[in-house]
């Protein structure tokens, strides 16, 4: 039996692998999860898989979950807490599905832990990309990705040699306003940028879909995962979200990875990886769907996956200022502080005034990030 932590179980990808672990409990043993401030639905996961460690983001909210836990289950809380739920226990696997920077020290504890790294948070990569995988190389850690994108290139390079890998190209749905002209996102509100029309995603990744981060995100994330430059990355838009993503190798062959949008199979690929086992999904009916539709990616329209581009050619810190930049912006325009194309007035502003530096550790990235939190909340 596989045991399995679980890092943002109340998130939407932290709620799936939990549905997925449900469909093979006889093969799944959950012994840590971990929430911000959603107590309820701890509660609730807990009774369920009755872990041996849960954690919250505060003493007070996991003072308020304590006395409705299983009898013996550990409550703890704060970056300690999380830490604990992901390296202190005797998880095979740790499925860290936590949004943002913060989960960058608890998945490196868990990789210094010996712990397998499912991977569903994109800014690990993104903000320490060099520093995470050379952990896990120096600890013999794999890491397994999670995101459908990611997850469709690990198996179309399964057993290929990767020196033969010409290029890797990430296909976007075009978010929420995939068919409105820049002249018509003006005035969009926060209920119409999250109507996305394939997947059911959590809000922050919602609005990183239409604005085109999420990719740019990505595109961060292959470089370090598949080790390749920057230059053999490609993205394009699938309106359909059927094929995933896709490889060129150097004979010109490309190999594809479909099925039908839901999370539940890459991160059922993650669990139970190198075997392939049943997922409580629909399956794909190309005769049904009929037609298959792609366009060329639009750098005008989307200034946000350009300028992702430009941070990751860039290096250094630059990655992890347009991240932090982004997550205070989209946050902002959750709240009705500002309009949606200030998202992006906000990431080239804040982008623009920094000088890149170094990054060796955790405690400069920790720098960098606050630095460019406060100026996305000044601009």
């Amino acid at each position: 039996m596989k045991k399995i932590s679980v890092l943002g179980s109340t998130g939407s990808v932290g709620t799936q692998t939990l549905d997925v672990v449900a469909h093979h409990s006889e093969e799944y043993k959950v012994v840590g999860l971990s929430a911000g401030s959603n107590v309820d639905l701890l509660i609730a996961q807990a009774r369920q898989f009755k872990p041996t460690i849960v954690s919250l983001a505060s003493k007070a909210d996991a003072d308020a979950a304590r006395t409705h836990l299983p009898l013996g289950t550990k409550v703890v809380y704060g970056e300690e807490g999380l830490i604990a739920v992901a390296a202190e226990t005797d998880a095979d696997l740790v499925v860290t599905a936590i949004m943002g920077s913060r989960g960058l020290p608890a998945t490196l504890a868990a990789i210094d832990a010996g712990k397998t790294i499912g991977l569903a948070n994109k800014e690990t990569l993104v903000t320490a990309g060099h520093i995470v995988m050379d952990r896990a190389k120096m600890r013999g850690v794999s890491i397994l990705p999670i995101d459908s994108e990611h997850s469709a290139v690990y198996q179309c390079l399964n057993g290929e040699d990767r020196k033969s890998v010409q290029q890797i190209t990430l296909t976007a749905s075009g978010g929420s306003f995939r068919d409105r002209t820049r002249a018509q996102l003006e005035g969009v509100t926060v209920a119409e940028a999250l109507n996305h029309p394939n997947w059911a995603m959590g809000a922050k990744i919602t609005i990183d879909s239409a604005t085109m981060v999420n990719k740019g995100l990505e595109v961060i994330e292959a470089k370090w995962l598949f080790d390749v430059t920057y230059d053999q990355i490609d993205v394009i838009i699938h309106p359909e979200s059927i094929i995933h993503s896709y490889v060129e190798f150097s004979d010109n062959s490309v190999i594809a990875q479909m099925g039908m949008p839901d999370m539940r199979v890459p991160i059922q690929y993650a669990l139970s990886y190198p075997q392939r086992k049943t997922t409580p999904t629909e399956r794909l009916n190309l005769a049904q769907i009929g037609k298959l539709h792609f366009r060329e990616m639009d750098f005008e329209r989307y200034p946000c996956l350009r300028l992702a581009f430009e941070c990751g050619r860039l290096g250094q810190s630059a990655p992890a200022v347009f991240n932090a930049a982004n997550e205070v912006a989209v946050a902002r325009f959750l709240k009705g502080e500002i309009t949606f194309l200030d998202i992006e007035r906000i990431l080239e502003t804040v982008v623009g005034q920094h000088s890149a530096v170094n990054i060796h550790d955790v405690e400069t990235i920790a720098e960098v990030d606050a630095w460019a939190r406060r100026m996305a909340e000044s601009v």
